[in-house]
Order: C-alpha cells, then sequence, then structure tokens
C-alpha cells in the first residue's frame, strides 16, 4: 500500500487528506502530518493505515475541543464533559486535556479568575451566587475562594449595579419587587435594605 498523494483540504485549509493507491484514507491536521513524518511515495502496511486512521480520529477530536474552547474558556470539568459527549475514552480524554494543558487552554485558575471578572462586568452577581455558579462547574473550592475573595466592596457594588440597572424598568420602582427580585439573585436582606436606603 502506497500514499499516492497527500492533499490539503479545501474545506478545512489546515487539514490534509491521505491517499492510498489512489483513494482517500484519512485526513491529519497539519501538526499531526508533521509529526507523522508521512510523505507520498511512502508505503505503509495494513497494520499502520489502520493505526493512522485511529490517529486521524483522535486528531480531529483535538481539533475539534480545541475549538471549543477557543470560544471561551472552560473548566476541565465542562472540558471532560464535551469529550464524554463525544465518546471519548478514558485515556483520550486524558491524553487532550494534557495536550490543552500544555498551550493553556486548561487551567481552573484562569478559567475562574476570567468568569468573575466577566460576571462583575457585564452581570453582576453577589458572591453566594457567582460561588455556586462555579461549584457547578465543578471548579475546585480553594481556587474559587482566590477569584471570588471576600472584598465587601464587590458586593456592594455588585448590588448597586444590578439596582441601577433594574430601577430603569418600570416593574422595579416598587422596593417591594425589586427587594424580592435582589434576593432571589443571592443577595442578603440587610445588604439590600441598606443599598436601597442610600439609593
Amino acid at each position: 500500500m502506497k500514499i499516492t498523494s497527500i492533499k490539503q483540504q479545501v474545506k478545512r485549509a489546515g487539514r490534509y487528506s491521505i491517499f492510498v493507491d489512489d483513494k482517500y484514507v484519512f485526513s491529519l491536521s497539519e501538526t499531526a502530518l508533521l509529526e507523522s513524518q508521512l510523505a507520498s511515495g511512502q508505503e505503509l502496511t495494513a497494520g499502520q493505515v489502520r493505526q493512522f486512521k485511529q490517529l486521524s480520529g483522535e486528531d480531529r477530536l483535538y481539533n475539534q475541543t480545541l475549538r471549543y474552547v477557543a470560544m471561551r474558556l472552560r473548566s476541565r470539568w465542562e472540558i471532560e464533559q464535551y469529550l464524554g459527549r463525544k465518546k471519548a475514552s478514558p485515556p483520550l480524554v486524558e491524553q487532550i486535556l494534557n495536550k490543552l494543558s500544555i498551550v493553556g487552554m486548561v487551567d481552573d485558575s484562569k478559567f475562574a479568575e476570567a468568569y468573575v471578572s466577566t460576571r462583575r462586568l457585564l452581570r453582576p452577581a453577589p458572591r453566594r451566587k457567582m460561588i455556586a455558579e462555579l461549584r457547578a462547574k465543578r471548579v475546585p473550592g480553594e481556587i474559587i475562594e482566590r477569584a471570588v475573595g471576600q472584598e465587601a466592596s464587590d458586593e456592594q457594588a455588585a448590588l448597586l449595579a444590578v439596582i441601577e440597572r433594574k430601577r430603569r424598568q418600570t416593574k422595579y420602582q416598587d422596593d417591594l419587587k425589586l427587594m424580592q427580585y435582589l434576593a432571589r439573585q443571592g443577595f442578603s436582606y440587610g445588604d439590600i435594605k441598606a443599598a436601597l436606603a442610600a439609593d
């Protein structure tokens, strides 16, 4: 069995189709192709073709996961869940997570800090709520504590930002309705009363 040609794919610029005996057999990313050292004219055994087909599937899944993580940072658990939905074997999951760690794409500390920062900027929420959200993404407790912090001023700033945003809606001109909403969001009753008194 001979590799008769290696062609760059039209729809996926970073992927190459490998033809064996003039038939398409598998594809590899540019990185995987360079690492495999495959070349036109190279002879392959049936066993090697099977191995490269398996490598092709693993390589494709790694690149899909890389795109998934590149859209926004994810917790390690979210990536594991994604790979589970893709039916990846446990050893392959570990292999992909290790490769992503090397390029800095799996880091629960970085994820938690970015999550808290974005949450405070776009949709302020109380400390308790952010802790619950990060726990739901299976971020370790000590990382959550570092990311969320103990700053009372952050909590107060988040509460005031929500009040300011909600006051623009007619429905929340009524203090009682606004208090109920804020309590449902996880802010404490004492903080809500103090913030509304200062409003």
